[in-house]
């Protein structure tokens, strides 16, 4: 992929799969253990609480919303009841909860800045595109 985008410059994007991850793929398709587990997930409750865990909480994942994490699941994983379980999963974490947008504080109440001798009562910012330094400048 190859993105014009003016005379600004370009953005070119390329993505390979590498050989290894595709020939492991295809073995794991003609692993009889592995699908002895996928299809033992709708039945194995403590399997299914394992593969949340791991989807959940590993360093990889980092936390994920119910959405992303049902949405990266399901493109290997299904039971009955997916959804439900990966959204009461999510709500039972802890952590997820304690970072919700609700459970944070609330910034302050918007307010006017109170006039300086010269009667100045905001501020005015510059920012130099080419040396990215601000430049504050109060302003009535």
């Amino acid at each position: 992929e190859l993105y014009v985008s003016g005379q600004q410059g370009y953005w070119a994007s390329l993505r390979i799969e590498p050989d290894l991850i595709s020939r492991i793929k295809e073995a794991q398709k003609e692993d009889s253990e592995i699908w002895t587990i996928v299809e033992n997930l709708d039945k194995d409750a403590t399997l299914r609480e394992a593969l949340l865990t791991e989807a959940h909480s590993s360093p990889f994942s980092v936390h994920p919303g119910s959405i992303k994490m049902y949405h990266d699941l399901k493109q290997y994983f299904w039971w009955s009841g997916m959804k439900r379980d990966v959204a009461t999963f999510v709500a039972r974490c802890l952590i997820c909860q304690q970072v919700k947008i609700e459970h944070q504080r609330a910034s302050g109440l918007l307010q006017q800045l109170p006039q300086n001798q010269r009667r100045h009562d905001a501020i005015w910012v510059v920012v130099d595109r080419l040396t990215k330094s601000a430049h504050f400048l109060p302003i009535r």
